[in-house]
């Protein structure tokens, strides 16, 4: 099981990181090539069964309030994944990071739009990761799939 981190996240992200609580969306790219790796990250190996894959970053003080998956190019048949946050360094007591905090084996193979199907609202006590834990089937083709995070950024506690 590897865990294969994007180079680059969020690099146009404009405005939206203002501690008083505006409402905010994240995108994260998730693009693959013709052999099932992903492209503009640290590993040239195609995306096995139990890979992590580190989307990027989520601020602390963000209030988790929906994602979704948009499927445009899907990835091979039967491929699935989870969808949730780890953080960086110690996990935390009041707030678990979870790996399928948004989603559970959700559909990455079907063109078309994931809704969240996770039941909690929280607030990041600290910075964390987006992570895509992938299961179902190992990836070995070109695909392109962007997930939205939206939440209220609240700024640090």
């Amino acid at each position: 099981m590897a865990t294969i981190k994007r180079k680059t996240a969020r690099t146009r992200q404009f405005g939206g990181f203002s501690p008083f609580g505006n409402a905010t969306s994240l995108v994260y790219s998730l693009l693959t090539n013709s052999t099932g790796a992903v492209i503009d990250s640290d590993s040239t190996a195609a995306i096995a069964v139990g890979d992590v894959i580190d989307l990027g970053e989520l601020p602390e003080g963000m209030q988790l309030e929906d994602a979704q998956v948009i499927v445009s190019t899907g990835m091979t048949e039967a491929t699935k994944g989870n969808l949730g946050f780890k953080y960086t360094g110690s996990d935390s007591a009041d707030v678990p990071q979870d790996a399928s905090y948004f989603l559970k084996d959700g559909d990455l193979a079907t063109v078309g739009r994931v809704r969240a199907n996770g039941s909690k609202l929280v607030t990041l006590p600290k910075p964390a990761r987006l992570i895509l834990t992938v299961s179902g089937a190992a990836n070995a083709k070109a695909s392109e799939i962007q997930i939205i995070v939206t939440g209220e950024l609240k700024g640090p506690r």
